[in-house]
């Protein structure tokens, strides 16, 4: 059995679709199991054959974060202890869901998961914490980072977009962050696949292929959704600075991961980030 943990969120929701459809014996949980009570966490998984703990469940308000540090640390960092905890006493490995904002994002070249991380704000440093207790409370734990997630389910930047391009005359998007943007659909088969396959536990970087700014992603979306029908009047995409859109943490500014050890690992092929966005907005459509 699997525990899925976070299963009302964007990759949850997208993780469950899959297991129903592949036929798998799951169990979601959303809020109403606080992974920051370790109690809490064992007297749900007792009694219950799980053998697999997927960990969805986080913190993601990037900005909001630098106001609530504890409510950030206490889930992705303190729960996800817990998570990797509980999944051990049970005899369950467990698969849990990282970020690229555990590093700094200064580099020019793609990230592999041996590099040095240097958070900068709040949200990155307390999902490194969290990286850290899992894999030092479960040595039978997978650890993946991924980036720029947008999916069929809850708020991501590829659906605000669409309502802004539907409803404004000309929106700003900053241009000088690049990272790679990356469906959930996509990285919910690559944990699947894990779960199916014998790869050595430990840390591993999942995103789509190539990379690409915020500002031309945009664009890209623009195209693609009047292509569909999908955006039905004329909106401007302008570019502008990180310095020029107001925020409280200083975000990435090159958050390109390298994929070559998962792509290994799992044997997988990986769709480029322009081909899992047209298969996204078909699905929208």
């Amino acid at each position: 059995m699997i525990w899925l943990l976070g299963c009302n969120g964007m990759l949850g929701r997208e993780l469950a679709a899959l297991l129903e459809a592949q036929g798998a014996h799951y169990i979601g949980t959303g809020r109403e199991i606080d992974i920051t009570d370790t109690a809490a966490l064992t007297r749900f998984a007792e009694g219950k054959p799980i053998t697999w703990v997927v960990n969805c469940a986080a913190y993601t308000a990037v900005d909001k974060a630098e106001d609530e540090v504890d409510a950030c640390s206490a889930l992705n960092a303190r729960g996800a202890g817990n998570v990797a905890a509980c999944a051990k006493e049970i005899g369950a490995a467990i698969i849990h869901v990282s970020t690229d904002y555990v590093f700094e994002g200064t580099g020019s070249v793609p990230y592999r998961e041996d590099d040095a991380t240097c958070p900068t704000g709040v949200y990155g440093r307390t999902k490194l914490e969290g990286e850290l207790l899992v894999l030092g409370n479960n040595p039978r734990a997978y650890v993946i980072r991924t980036s720029w997630l947008y999916g069929m389910h809850g708020k991501n930047f590829v659906a605000t977009m669409l309502n802004l391009m539907n409803t404004r005359e000309s929106i700003t998007v900053v241009d000088d962050q690049r990272g790679s943007p990356t469906w959930t659909f996509d990285l919910a088969n690559a944990i699947f696949n894990f779960i199916n396959a014998n790869a050595p536990f430990g840390i591993y970087h999942y995103a789509n292929e190539g990379n690409i700014t915020w500002h031309k992603f945009a664009l890209e979306i623009f195209a693609r959704g009047k292509e569909l029908g999908l955006i039905e009047k004329e909106c401007r995409v302008l570019p502008c600075s990180s310095a020029e859109w107001a925020s409280k943490v200083r975000r990435p500014a090159f958050s390109v991961l390298d994929k070559t050890k998962i792509k290994s690992a799992l044997g997988i092929t990986i769709p480029g980030w322009d081909e899992s966005l047209r298969r996204y907005l078909l699905c929208v459509h």
